[in-house]
């Protein structure tokens, strides 16, 4: 149970002494001032790490039009459209160190309505980017008091597409939070809500990964089922099992679970959220017309 991922033993994370992975994480303590769960299990993989943390870098400490602190509000609403606790913690924390706002914290509403109009766009692009059209950024772009500039926006799409496919790397990994660090330099920060110390896991919504896990148990289970009744069912054939495949996948994966939905848990995360039942949907379906595909350049 020990370790920065649920998945992955921690004999095979790389550890001081190893030869090409330790300077990857040294580097990227360097960059960031330490080694969070993430770098330790990309460090499997030097090269990568090595890319991902130039990237990172660029994103968010690197001159740009975006102040930092936006940026990692802009992080917190990406990571929060896919209910990924680890990032939304991290980057509340981050966010409070380069001084943003504490109040904005308390929820979408407290932004700046500059960032409150980045969420249509945030959740199109999370779950079904099929559905972007030019007017979408017409209407980000148009002039006014919270417009954006072409150089802003292209930054804040950036982030939150690199965030959107981090949470899946979070979740895909099992990446848990970093318990042990100093409050200071914690991860997960006091709740806005609460006078106490650190936000357990409960109250950030760590248990997200933890149903994600349990949801993907379920759905093997469910596999194995259907592969023993078609040894018993000699008349099954290769189509209709892929039939019920893809039927107890939507059913187990692809329908929001109540628990998300439900306002008493995950309150730190639904905090973030405009429309939080808005969700992936298949966008090609068998004998119906293919939806038009926005094409940019």
């Amino acid at each position: 149970a020990k370790g920065p991922s649920t998945f992955i033993p921690l004999g095979e994370i790389p550890q001081e002494g190893g030869e090409s992975s330790l300077h990857q994480l040294l580097e990227a303590f360097v960059s960031a001032g330490r080694v969070d769960h993430v770098a330790m299990v990309m460090g499997l993989h030097p090269q990568y790490l090595s890319s991902f943390w130039k990237t990172q870098y660029l994103l968010l400490r690197m001159d740009g039009p975006l102040p930092y602190h936006k940026r990692h509000y802009i992080a917190i609403m990406a990571a929060a459209r896919h209910r990924c606790s680890y990032l939304v913690g991290l980057h509340m924390g981050e966010f409070l160190q380069v001084g943003g706002n504490p109040a904005w914290l308390q929820g979408l509403h407290c932004a700046p309505q500059k960032l409150r109009n980045l969420n249509e766009i945030n959740k199109l692009l999370a779950h079904r980017p099929w559905l972007i059209t030019k007017e979408h950024i017409e209407a980000l772009l148009k002039p006014g008091e919270d417009s954006w500039s072409l150089a802003e926006l292209v930054q804040a799409l950036v982030l939150l597409t690199h965030y959107h496919s981090l949470a899946s790397f979070v979740f895909g990994c099992g990446i848990k939070p970093e318990e042990d660090q100093d409050v200071g330099n914690s991860c997960w920060p006091p709740s806005p809500h609460s006078d106490s110390s650190p936000a357990s896991d409960d109250s950030m919504g760590g248990s997200g990964g933890t149903d994600a896990m349990q949801e993907v148990e379920v759905l093997m289970e469910r596999m194995k089922l259907l592969q023993e009744n078609q040894r018993e069912e000699e008349g099954v054939t290769q189509e209709e099992m892929a039939t019920r495949f893809e039927l107890e996948k939507t059913e187990s994966l692809l329908v929001p679970s109540a628990d998300i939905l439900d306002p008493s848990l995950q309150s730190n995360i639904r905090c973030f959220l405009e429309d939080p039942e808005f969700g992936y949907k298949d966008f090609t379906r068998r004998g119906e017309q293919a939806p038009p595909t926005f094409r940019a350049q």
